[in-house]
């Protein structure tokens, strides 16, 4: 008897979204081109539940809640994104490009962690344990032990982590674990789904926290973190120029702290190295009396950060004008070019211009907005501001420039870093409650209008 057709479905590589059949666009994620055929993943058969007293619903009010325990990982800036440390029986996903630095980060973790007395597994789908020694080794030396495996089979891994009992452990990487009933091939969307959910249901019932990498490839071939991001409970994005030695951990989701924290690392020989000052690092290298250049103090999470905005607007000699974004919001920067020209009268309409927030950053904050218009003015004049002068408000379409939040947390950043003049919304200004020597002769400048800003050259 011939065995009759298996049963496929489609799903999306790029966010998951599930059709019985084939789609040029993706409903979920609106990307072309994503689905792919894959086997049903056949299930048990429905079975009668015998409902128990710890089967019933509870009630609200009779739920007792203790303080969670959270484990430090020895890594300042990982806590910090983690919102103050590991939460037991947690699942966390680090996603990143290849190559930016998440096995090595982990590794570190896991170095700290031992060191600390705590029990450490970490698997390796995609490197033997002695590629890892060489690693480790790269590190520093290892005062306690740390155990290694290397395997793919999640049955083994799963085994292993309930004979074990660790009290961390490293899936390194979710895409290279397979479990043998589901027919598709490591790293395919059912692949990734079986196993983060099995993954999830072994740090809840153990407890363990789970650490599980996640790879992104530009041709979005392999299934991507966007496919585990509702199913775990933190994620976390590590992002950087992979030519540049800077690093930044970005958390987008947090269970158990806040999404919009960010870690600053440096990568060197011997590994990452912490940032404690971002400031004085992303200004490193700011040149000096250079027309289109401010400096603008940011916001991630809880902590400033002040960064160099840098613009060039120079003659065009096409048709239509060429404009570039590198850090920021292109169609914002296009929106601001109309603001400048409608309010303050000043014609950019023939002029090629372009913006780039220096270090690397990705920064999406209205704050930006009073220092791109700046940086486009100063550029387009051919003058400079004076090196000391820092910025920050958003602009509106009327030209008038509204206040932020967290205002009191930049003057103060900018008065640590030695700024002698802070051009700020009025609002905000008026608001302000430091005395003299929390500002340190920072002289303010509030104002309500980009009318305003001719005045400050």
């Amino acid at each position: 008897m011939a065995k009759g057709k298996q049963k496929t479905t489609f799903f999306c590589k790029e966010c998951g979204f599930e059709s019985p059949k084939w789609l040029g666009q993706c409903p979920g994620c609106k990307e072309w081109d994503s689905f792919v055929e894959e086997p049903v993943v056949k299930t048990a058969a429905g079975r009668s539940v015998t409902v128990t007293e710890h089967r019933e619903p509870s009630k609200l009010s009779e739920i007792v809640t203790n303080d969670e325990v959270r484990t430090l990982t020895g890594i300042g800036e990982l806590d910090r994104v983690l919102g103050g440390g590991i939460v037991t029986g947690s699942l966390v996903l680090v996603g990143g490009d290849p190559g930016i630095g998440k096995s090595t980060l982990l590794l570190q973790m896991c170095k700290q962690l031992a060191e600390a007395g705590k029990d450490v597994l970490y698997v390796s789908g995609e490197e033997s344990v002695k590629q890892i020694k060489m690693r480790a080794d790269r590190l520093g030396t290892f005062q306690k032990e740390l155990f290694l495996l290397s395997e793919t089979d999640l049955d083994i891994v799963t085994e292993v982590i309930g004979r074990k009992k660790p009290e961390i452990v490293i899936i390194d990487s979710i895409q290279t674990m397979y479990r043998e009933e589901i027919g598709s091939a490591p790293g395919s969307v059912s692949q990734v789904r079986e196993t983060t959910s099995t993954l999830m249901r072994l740090a809840k019932s153990l407890p363990v926290s789970i650490f599980i990498v996640g790879h992104v490839t530009k041709e979005g071939v392999v299934a991507g973190p966007r496919v585990l991001e509702h199913m775990v409970d933190t994620v976390l994005y590590f992002e950087g120029d992979g030519g540049a030695s800077y690093r930044f951990l970005r958390g987008v989701k947090n269970r158990f702290g806040s999404t919009d924290e960010i870690g600053v690392f440096e990568m060197r020989g011997n590994g990452l190295v912490e940032v404690p000052n971002p400031s004085e690092y992303m200004l490193a290298g700011k040149p000096k009396q250079a027309p289109g250049s401010i400096v603008v103090c940011s916001i991630e999470g809880t902590r400033p950060i002040l960064i160099e905005v840098q613009a060039l607007v120079c003659q065009t000699n096409f048709n239509m004008p060429r404009r570039t974004s590198t850090g920021t919001d292109y169609n914002r920067v296009n929106l601001l070019m109309a603001v400048i020209e409608k309010r303050m009268g000043v014609r950019m309409g023939d002029c090629d211009a372009y913006i780039n927030v220096a270090g690397g950053m990705r920064i999406h904050e209205p704050a930006l907005d009073l220092g791109i218009i700046l940086a486009l003015l100063t550029s387009y004049r051919n003058q400079s501001l004076d090196d000391e002068t820092i910025c920050f408000g958003e602009v509106g379409l009327a030209g008038e420039v509204r206040a932020v939040n967290m205002a009191e947390q930049r003057v103060l950043e900018a008065a640590k870093l030695g700024f002698k003049r802070c051009i700020l919304p009025k609002v905000n200004c008026r608001q302000l409650a430091l005395t003299k020597e929390q500002t340190r002769g920072l002289e303010l400048v509030g104002i309500e209008s980009i009318h305003e800003l001719l005045e400050v050259f």
